[in-house]
Formats: C-alpha cells, sequence, structure tokens
C-alpha cells in the first residue's frame, strides 16, 4: 500500500475552517467475496488502516457507518486511532430512506464537527449531492480508493475529492 499523500492529507487539513462542519465520506474497504455481509479482503483490512492514516490528523468527533461488517471494518482503525467508537446508520427502508437519514445526522450535529462516513458506492454520492454537493460522480462497483470531503458552513457545501491508500483496480 502506497504512504498517504501529502495532497489527501492537505484535502483534510484544509477543509476544517473554524466553525465549520467537515465530512469525510468513503465507500467501504474491499471485500472477500461478494455475499451479503462479507469481510474486508488482505487489501481491503490494508485500505481500513489507511484511512485511518489519512485521517489521523483530522480531529475525529464522530466515526459513522452501516451496520454491514465490511464498513464497520473499515471504519474501525479511524475511529480506534481517535479514540471513537462507530456509530451505526440504519439501513431500514432501502437506499433513499438511509441517505436521507444520514444527511439529517449529520446536519444535526454541532457546526464545528469532524465527521468520518464509511458508506457503499451506491450511498456515498447519494450523500454527498444530499449535503449540497451537486457535482459528485457516481461510484463503479471497483471503486474503493475516492474520498469525499465536504465542508458545510452557513447552509453551504463545498467539497473536494482525493483518493487514498492503493490505486482502485479498474473494472
Amino acid at each position: 500500500m502506497k504512504p498517504l499523500s501529502a495532497a489527501v492529507a492537505a484535502l483534510i487539513l484544509v477543509a476544517q475552517p473554524v466553525s465549520a462542519q467537515t465530512v469525510i465520506l468513503v465507500r467501504h474497504a474491499e471485500k472477500v467475496d461478494a455475499s451479503a455481509d462479507p469481510l474486508l479482503s488482505e487489501p481491503g483490512v490494508m485500505r481500513a488502516q489507511a484511512l485511518a492514516a489519512v485521517t489521523a490528523q483530522a480531529d475525529l468527533t464522530h466515526v459513522y457507518s452501516t451496520p454491514l461488517q465490511r464498513t464497520r471494518l473499515t471504519a474501525a482503525p479511524a475511529a480506534e486511532a481517535a479514540g471513537l467508537t462507530v456509530e451505526t446508520l440504519d439501513l431500514s427502508g432501502g437506499g433513499a430512506a438511509h441517505v436521507a437519514r444520514t444527511a439529517e445526522t449529520l446536519r444535526g450535529l454541532d457546526a464545528d464537527d469532524v465527521v468520518l462516513v464509511v458508506g457503499h458506492s451506491n450511498t456515498v454520492p447519494a450523500i454527498a449531492r444530499a449535503l449540497g454537493v451537486a457535482e459528485v460522480a457516481d461510484m463503479s462497483d471497483c471503486e474503493y480508493d475516492r474520498l469525499i470531503v465536504i465542508e458545510l458552513k452557513e447552509g453551504a457545501a463545498r467539497a473536494v475529492t482525493g483518493r487514498y491508500g492503493a490505486p482502485s483496480e479498474p473494472c
């Protein structure tokens, strides 16, 4: 796994002005198989560790994931490094309901919180859009290395996108 790029670290640090909430969105890391609730593969474990390294200087205040193993296991190293526990976001009601609840939860946090959210390829872009970021590309099933940092301030959203860990394999 490549070391953390200075550019990705800068994205997180620059996106943390006083009195603005910062939301870091990533998809879960690589999984061992296509079963309903798989564990992480070895590359996935390495990516979860890379995520912890990327967020180490971010002063995380909350770490969220879905209840599925792959998201919890991706979030766990970052949460542990920050002295936090992974909080789960309900998946009931389907993707649109989950995205709406997640956006509502994030908007209800303090203005200066720094939050990591680990989701899925179909929910990460949708959560960014629900928070007000209009220009977010969909994720392919093989994309694991995208990191979206969103600054929420006074009702406006600004986002920067970076990559972390090893580059995802092309589909």
